[in-house]
């Protein structure tokens, strides 16, 4: 699976799964951490909301700015906010400074270990930087196999969240203080990134001259903008505080959580290597789509689930579909846009989907707090459905350069 594979691309890929794995435990005790901070259920909603917020306006600049720049510049950039912000969460815990962690580096709440993310601003230029690494040929497959492995390290690290309750258990630690090793933790993954980063080559010329993208760019960006805005805010409705929801309806264990998002991760991985193959059958936009959606039907009956078991269960076999999209998405947008372009149009679409992301967890954890905790879920899993629906009819007839049959000329051999 790696034997191919370009160096750098390699090196990419120590570093999505190095960031999957940092960013899934924080992502999974993150809010519970700000609870035992004694911040109120909004007020953690709120963070989670200024977090997504400032990390999609960063996304944005940070990709626009790497296609100027130089990629590989702006992602050691990136490692060196991301050690700043640990830095305040280990000797500060005021409001102010909370804030402006988040802010920093989206550290704990901008970025997510599950489908192999982990870290918000550091996507967009990442995948144009691997984008030239590959082929059209086995675009999708490179893009599956960096997303595989972030996703089975974020696997691995949500197991580390259990970490703060083992210090309780057997050390006798003070509940703030247990958290603090993982951001510590944290600060060391972020100096390796930055030797990793700093050993890739690149190809890209940054440009200088053109200022903006070009209009066939422009009309699909905003296309994949208007549909990630919607399936972003119903995303933060039912998933930004999914394992902050299961701590408040079933009252679980980090240890439990920890396992549990451990598996939804793995699974999540395995859908990865899954996707391309998939892909070459029913074509990307298809399973994109399918696969998006019967993950969105998924989260509209785990509100019903009696117990934890069920619950826990139900959102596994969901991971293994709802993250299927994420590397297509990620590798059919490099392939509808110029290369030189291609920082800019991951940013800018990080900026629609993430935007509305931050906008509601706000409302969710009110919902949450003043109506139900269950409302949340009903109405993000409905909106990702409509915007499953939504892209299918938009994109059914769009197909990138791999799925387009070149005329065999007259008189060619076969």
């Amino acid at each position: 699976m790696f034997r191919d594979l370009h160096h750098d691309a390699k090196l990419l890929m120590i570093s999505r799964g190095i960031r999957a794995f940092a960013f899934s435990y924080l992502g999974v005790v993150f809010a519970i951490y700000l609870d035992r901070l004694g911040y109120s259920t909004v007020v953690v909603g709120m963070i989670f909301s200024v977090a997504y917020i400032s990390s999609a306006l960063l996304t944005a600049v940070w990709g626009y700015l790497s296609d100027r720049l130089g990629r590989r510049r702006i992602l050691m950039l990136l490692a060196a906010l991301t050690i700043v912000s640990n830095v305040i969460y280990i000797f500060f815990s005021s409001l102010f400074f909370i804030l402006l962690a988040v802010v920093v580096a989206s550290v704990g709440a901008g970025g997510s270990g599950g489908g192999g993310s982990g870290g918000g601003p550091f996507n967009p230029v990442e995948e144009a930087l691997l984008a030239e690494k590959c082929s059209a040929e086995n675009r999708n497959q490179v893009f599956s196999i960096n997303s595989f492995v972030g996703s089975v390290m974020g696997s691995l690290g949500a197991l580390g969240s259990g970490l703060p309750q083992y210090l309780q258990e057997s050390w006798g630690w003070e509940a703030v203080s247990s958290y603090k090793p993982l951001f510590a933790l944290t600060i060391l993954f972020s100096i390796v990134l930055f030797f990793v980063y700093s050993s890739i080559s690149e190809q890209h010329q940054p440009r200088t001259v053109e200022k903006k993208i070009s209009r066939k760019t422009g009309v699909f960006v905003t296309k994949m903008s208007i549909l990630g805005m919607v399936d972003n805010f119903g995303a933060g409705m039912a998933g930004s505080l999914v394992s902050y929801w299961f701590f408040l309806r079933f009252g679980v264990e980090l240890k439990a959580l920890g396992v549990l998002f451990f598996l939804s991760y793995f699974l999540a991985a395995l859908s990865f290597l899954v996707a391309p193959m998939v892909a070459r059958y029913l074509g990307v936009v298809r399973t994109m789509a399918f696969s998006h959606g019967l993950a969105s039907l998924i989260y509209l009956v785990i509100p019903f689930a009696p117990t934890f078991f069920l619950a826990g269960l139900l959102l596994t076999i969901r991971s293994f579909f709802a993250y299927m999209d994420n590397p297509l998405r990620a590798s059919f947008t490099m392939a509808m846009v110029k290369s030189e372009e291609r920082g800019s149009a991951a940013g800018v679409t990080g900026l629609a989907r993430v935007v509305p992301f931050g906008i509601s967890p706000t409302i969710s954890t009110y919902l949450m707090q003043s109506v139900s905790l269950t409302l949340p879920l009903f109405i993000g899993g409905g909106l990702q459905l409509a915007n499953d629906i939504a892209f299918y009819l938009m994109f059914r007839h769009v197909r990138p350069p791999e799925e387009i049959k070149e005329p065999v000329a007259q008189g060619s051999s076969a």
